[in-house]
Formats: C-alpha cells, structure tokens, sequence
C-alpha cells in the first residue's frame, strides 16, 4: 500500500471473441478477420501479460475467452493460415518500402518479423499452452463462455444449457481450468439465467452498468442465489471507447479505415475526424507514442478520481470496472497494447488496487442482492440488436432452426439402437448452435458486413434442415454423407457430443440424460 493510496479495486475485463471463420471465406470478411485480430490483439496482448508477470505482476485483469475462439486458436487448419499470413505480412511491409513508403515499410517489417518469431516460438502448435501459462501463474483470471456465443436470453433453455456447461467444460480440458466466471455474450441476461449459472459452478459474469441502474461501484447477487453480476463502470470504459468518442480517436494515433490498397498496410495517423483518407498526413510513431502517455495519464486520473468519488458516495470501499472486446487493443487501436501495459503499470503506482473479478468477489466488494432484469450491452442496452424489427427475420429462422434440430434429435435418441455416438446428431447440433451466433445477427443491426453474416446464418440452416430431411425420410447412408461434408467446413469442438444435450421431460424440466465423462467435462479428443 503506498503513500497515496486511494480506497477500493480496479477491475480490466477484456473479452476475446469472433465466430466461427475457418473455411467460411477470406476477404473482406472471413478468415483475414481471424488473422488480422490475432496479429494485431492476440500476439501483442499476450506478450505485455508475459512481460507483466515476468515483473512480478499478477491478478492483472479478468480475460475471457469464448470457446468459439479457442477453438479456432488451436485448430490446425487456423494455425497454417496464420502462420501463412504473418510471411504475407512481411512481404507486404517490404513492398511498401521499395514503392516509397520506407517508413510505413520498415515499422510494418519491424512488427511482422517480431510477430513472426514469437509465432513460431510460442503459438505453432496452438494457442492453449500459451493462455494456460497466464492461468497457471495467477497472471489473469481466465473467463468462460457458453460454446458458440449465443444471445442466450433468446435461446431455448435446454440448448442454452448443453452451449454452457460445453463451453465450461472445453475450457477445463484446454486449460486445465474450469471458469467460475464468465462474459455472458453481449451480456445479455434474463431472469432465470442465474439459475443456469448456479448448476453449472458459475459464480460471476459481466453485465453493462445499466443493468445495475447505473450503480456499478459493488457487484451484486442476482435475486435469490449467490451469483454475483458485475457491472460495468461507464463512465471510466468510455473515456477509452464509446459509440462516439474515445483515446483511438485523437488525431496522433492510427487510422484504422484507410488503407493502402496496394498493400493492405494502414499508413496514416487519425489527423482529423472530418479529413479525407488521402488528406491523412502520415502515421508517426513517436507522436503515437507520446500521445499514449497522455492518455495513460488521464486514464489513472479518471480511475483514481472515480475510485475516490463512488467510495464516498456509498460509504464503503468501492469498485470500478472498465469492460472491452480484446480486440480494440491493436486491430482497432494500433497502440492499444503499450497503453494497456503501460496502464497496467501506472495504476500501481497510483496508489490503485488492481484485481481480478474473482478478487473482487473474495475481498467482499458485494453489495446487496438485485432484481436483474432484461438487458444486454448492446444499443439501447436492451435486446433490439439481436431482437428487434431489422433482424426479425433471423429471429424467426433461429427459432426454426433449433425446433427442428431439438425435435430430430428427440426422434432420433428415442429410436436409437445403440448407446455409441452418432456423427449425424453430433453435426446436426453442431450446425444449430452456428446459427444462433450472436455475431449474425449484431451485423446485420449494424450493418457490418450484413449481406456475410445473413449468409452464414442460412448456410447453417440449410444444413440443419438438409440433415434433418435426411434423417426424417430414414436415409441413413445420405445422412451421414451430408454430417461428413459439413463436418469438413465446421468441425469445430469434434468433442461435441449430442448425447449430453438435455432432453425435455413430460413435466417440462430438463432431464440432462447421459452425461459419462461431462461430469468432469468431456473427452474432447480430437483437438489439436
């Protein structure tokens, strides 16, 4: 505790998500996403909590991982295309160089060689060990998700279920870890949900502050369990991003939008909200990098301030907690990594405590019990981005969707012939849970990317409803020959076994069937 110590915690929570790309296209949209954040969040990310814990730091912040993602991070396919694209980026930053650009090229080059080494030497193999380290040395609070990053609110129950202990017991066999907390996507909530968290071993997740009216300076039990909601701080994680404003936006730091088109490479600085992409003036280093300590600064300052303020206010120690996607920190905001480890050490400094959500939650920052209500982290902080008129329709083909995928399977588990695994379920479900991604529909409301995301969305479909034909007309060779050639494109968690989906009893409770080895979690073989 130093001198100028101020009273309370600081929470960073970082929430690492895409969906499902591998074999689903390339550019614009597809697996150059995947690439682009792994070599510009993932890779730096890591290498600032490896330095960190090198230092003697740890319970640094609160990282969630979605399993959709981990899973692509240890795929074989992924992992060759990565290391593909890291070569492609060196030759790229070359090509600069030799048109002119020297400076673009050489601090393109400089990055692509050092995130080609650490690559090589740290994620070939796949990205598992790499956050198991980070684990296992206390450097962060590992995070968890349900499967596939449902809007579960909207999901059905029995499917919301088999998404959430899937997704708990992935990360136990990835990790070495079974998360007791976890980022609800989009952190969407219902009540009754914290029912769900309880059976599984959950015992905090994320919500945005204004689930909590606002009043975010404790966690609190949700009705009538021991779950613990934390809410996010507003008024601190928007001084770093908001809808309109934000650090990434002052005029020395990278221009995310305009690109180079004969490279790819991003060469400009923001200059001015209102300039031209051409009128841009260059992207300089050094005033990035001086404009990051500035922001380092402010941040501490707007902490150490709220911090001080919300303590006063409700006459105890309080609790700040600043939320973000990973992925502003390098793909969206070029510097994002130095000031986040440069922020990491300020804080400290400070006199600021900084912890883990699972400290907060141990060192008593818990107030009294709240009637969560329906609420997201979305626009309008409601559902309408995954609910309302402009995805209606895809509302409508999920509901469809998971009807007939629940049904088939019924039929199918009460006429097998045999206890074994059936590749065709397993497919079937697999193919339902990619449809219900939440990402297809928060596209489509914000119309990025729409027209690849409604796409996605029916393509699954498709195959749930040409599987389920199959199998409904008792053609069993074609059934399987359908699961295989989907299985070949999203062959994700090949673990995933359908058994373990709870089944719905006369009495309209949840009967979890045959769980074997789930218990414990699965026997997820198969990953690489």
């Amino acid at each position: 505790m130093t001198d100028n110590a101020v009273p309370g915690q600081f929470t960073l929570v970082l929430h690492s998500h895409l969906p499902w790309l591998a074999n689903h296209g390339r550019w614009p949209v597809g697996e150059e996403w995947l690439y682009q954040s792994w070599a510009a969040s993932y890779l730096p990310v890591v290498e600032v909590l490896r330095t960190l814990a090198a230092e003697g730091r740890s319970h640094l912040l609160s990282l969630g991982i979605t399993p959709v993602l981990a899973a692509q991070l240890d795929d074989p396919h992924c992992l060759a295309g990565m290391h593909h694209w890291l070569g492609n980026w060196q030759l790229r930053a070359d090509e600069a160089a030799m048109a002119g650009n020297v400076a673009l090229g050489r601090h393109e080059h400089r990055l692509a060689a050092a995130a080609l080494t650490e690559f090589e030497l740290r994620w070939r193999h796949g990205a598992a060990p790499v956050w198991r380290e980070l684990v296992d040395a206390q450097t962060i609070e590992l995070l968890g998700g349900p499967l596939a990053h449902p809007f579960q609110p909207l999901l059905d129950p029995r499917l919301r279920e088999f998404q959430l202990r899937e997704g708990l017991a992935d990360a136990r066999q990835r990790w070495g870890h079974t998360p007791t907390g976890i980022w609800a996507p989009e952190c969407g909530y219902t009540p009754g949900m914290e029912v769900g968290y309880a059976a599984a071993g959950v015992t905090h997740f994320m919500v945005d502050g204004p689930a909590l009216r606002g009043d975010s300076s404790l966690g609190r039990p949700v009705r009538d369990t021991d779950v613990v909601a934390f809410g996010r701080d507003l008024q601190v994680s928007y001084r770093v991003w908001s809808p309109k404003s934000g650090y990434p936006g002052q005029a020395q730091y990278r221009d995310f939008h305009h690109y180079d088109h004969a490279t790819g490479l991003k060469p400009a600085r923001v200059t001015g909200k209102t300039v031209a992409g051409p009128d841009k003036a260059p992207y300089d280093p050094e005033l990035a990098a001086a404009a990051v300590v500035r922001d380092v600064d402010d941040f501490v300052r707007t902490v150490r301030d709220r911090l001080v303020a919300e303590s006063e206010r409700i006459g105890r120690p309080a609790l700040v907690v600043a939320a973000f996607d990973t992925e502003l920190f390098g793909h969206w905001w070029h510097e994002g990594p130095q000031w986040l480890a440069q922020v990491l050490r300020a804080l400290p400094e400070a006199g600021v405590t900084v912890g883990t959500l699972a400290d907060a939650r141990e060192r008593g920052f818990v107030g009294e019990p709240v009637q969560l209500t329906d609420s997201s982290w979305g626009s309008g902080k409601d559902w309408r981005v995954w609910a309302g008129d402009q995805v209606r329709d895809l509302v409508e083909l999920n509901d469809e969707v998971v009807r007939l995928a629940l049904d088939t399977l019924d039929k199918m588990r009460a006429g097998a012939t045999s206890a074994l695994r059936d590749p065709v379920a397993d497919q079937l479900l697999r193919e339902a849970i990619l449809t219900v991604s939440s990402d297809w529909a928060f596209m489509v409301s914000k119309d990025s990317a729409a027209g690849y995301a409604r796409e996605r969305a029916h393509q699954h479909a498709h195959a749930v409803r040409e599987i389920a034909a199959a199998v409904g007309a008792g053609q069993v060779a074609k059934a399987r020959q359908l699961a295989a050639g989907w299985y070949a494109a999203d062959g994700f968690f090949p673990g995933l076994d359908a058994r373990r989906l709870p089944s719905a009893d006369p009495t309209g409770t949840l009967d979890r069937g045959p769980q074997g080895p789930a218990a414990d979690g699965p026997a997820y073989e198969g990953h690489a």
